[in-house]
């Protein structure tokens, strides 16, 4: 049953520039900022602010970051305000293509490191090896350190065919036994990295990922949503309003029991607001 109920913003939200509705949908709570640029300083503050809260509970905590340009200003505000913290943070990324060159200004983890890890003073970083073409065994590498312990924040981002991390529709399962897998991206995924100006042509865009599976990712103590672009409209449209199913694996995010999504007004272009 999806709800649509606005609630009074307290603190931090109520005092970030750019405000214009928040709700619920379902257990989702949901805000949306004029700009992009306010939509990602209000993501960063907010995720930096759960993050020292997480920390004043535990020595260290472990974080999972999406590689994708609707993330960028939220890195810079992570990035420029938290890098006190980050030495009590291990590091990890949801996603990476298989087959790519190591030094592939492409691949996810040659992204984050320029973005935030190599950046700032974190306690770990731990980095998908796909340099191989077949990928199962990095698979299970990544899949223990993913599970030697709890995680406890993601940051992420929702794709044009409304996939997370690279659990798109066709082979998305909310049930998915495995920890990180190998999949298959679909037309629309590939196409979005040459919308995101990655790749020059869909040619060149890999056919195979490793991923964090849903269960993983949903595993999060807190979830953090960013997305940005009206060419995410039709996603975020489905992610609140559809069903809760596979064929709009973002739709997962309303069952979670701390999860907040952040969007700018092109992301919400299609919703009723």
């Amino acid at each position: 049953m999806c709800s649509n109920t606005e609630i009074d913003i307290t603190d931090p939200f109520r005092t970030m520039d750019g405000l214009i509705k928040d709700f619920y949908v379902d257990k989702l709570h949901v805000l949306i900022y004029e700009t992009r640029q306010q939509m990602g300083q209000a993501a960063s503050s907010y995720y930096l602010q759960r993050l020292k809260t997480i920390l004043d509970r535990q020595p260290t905590a472990r974080a999972v970051f999406a590689a994708a340009h609707s993330q960028d200003e939220f890195l810079e505000g992570i990035r420029n305000a938290g890098k006190e913290i980050f030495g009590r943070v291990e590091a990890f990324h949801m996603d990476e293509y298989i087959g790519l060159p190591a030094d592939a200004p492409q691949r996810f983890g040659n992204f984050l490191s320029n973005a935030i890890f190599n950046r700032a003073p974190f306690k770990a970083v731990h980095l998908m090896d796909s340099g191989g073409q077949e990928g199962r065994q990095e698979c299970l590498r990544y899949g223990k350190l993913i599970e030697s312990a709890p995680l406890d924040i993601v940051s992420l981002g929702i794709g044009e065919n409304g996939h997370i991390a690279f659990n798109d529709p066709h082979e998305a399962r909310f049930d998915d036994p495995e920890i990180v897998k190998i999949t298959t991206l679909d037309e629309q995924c590939r196409q979005q990295q040459v919308n995101d100006g990655e790749f020059a042509d869909i040619s060149l865009v890999p056919r195979q990922a490793m991923t964090l599976t849903i269960p993983t990712l949903m595993s999060c103590r807190c979830v953090v949503g960013i997305v940005p672009l009206a060419r995410k409209a039709k996603a975020v449209h489905d992610t609140l309003y559809g069903p809760i199913t596979e064929q709009c694996p973002a739709s997962i995010l309303r069952t979670h029991n701390d999860a907040t999504l952040f969007l700018d007004l092109g992301a919400a272009s299609a919703l009723r607001i």
